[in-house]
């Protein structure tokens, strides 16, 4: 009687629901299969989710649970990509992506990156863009919606999916 409960439940990274025919996910397996995707998140079922959906069209994963630690994976896991979540403890994605830009074109400073995340404002998107990313997606994401802009960052959309 008078007690109040708070619930915090994690956006899930990416949507399992069917958004697309299998004929374009296989074209998209096809032109993402071997792409190394280093994945960051401090939600643990958030990677998880992530790496199996990344994994099912072929692509390679590598996961880190902080921006530090996503630095340090840099340093010896060479990504095609970074899929980046910005809203996490102590030092953030944009705080990452700065720097990441920061680094030389060898130490990965000009690898492509994706914001996956819940601040999905306008004022969000223009932030996570003049830090560097590529591409901002608000979660949660369907998993096929989520392989196109990889294949769009990674150059390897072809003429299907550009605009």
């Amino acid at each position: 009687m008078g007690s109040t409960f708070f619930v915090n439940l994690p956006i899930a990274a990416v949507s399992l629901l069917p958004g697309a025919e299998d004929g374009e996910s296989s074209n998209l397996s096809s032109r993402l299969k071997g792409l190394r995707v280093l994945i960051v998140d401090d939600e643990s079922d958030a990677r998880d989710i992530l790496t199996h959906v990344l994994q099912g069209y072929g692509m390679e994963t590598e996961s880190a649970a902080s921006a530090f630690e996503a630095l340090a994976k840099l340093e010896s896991y060479r990504p095609d990509v970074i899929v980046s979540d910005v809203g996490m403890p102590g030092e953030d994605g944009y705080w990452l992506m700065t720097q990441v830009r920061a680094l030389a074109q060898e130490q990965g400073g000009e690898t492509p990156a994706i914001a996956l995340t819940a601040y999905a404002s306008a004022e969000d998107r223009a932030r996570a863009l003049s830090c560097g990313y590529h591409l901002h997606l608000p979660k949660p994401a369907e998993a096929t919606v989520l392989a196109r802009a990889i294949a769009v960052a990674t150059g390897r959309a072809g003429k299907a999916f550009r605009a």
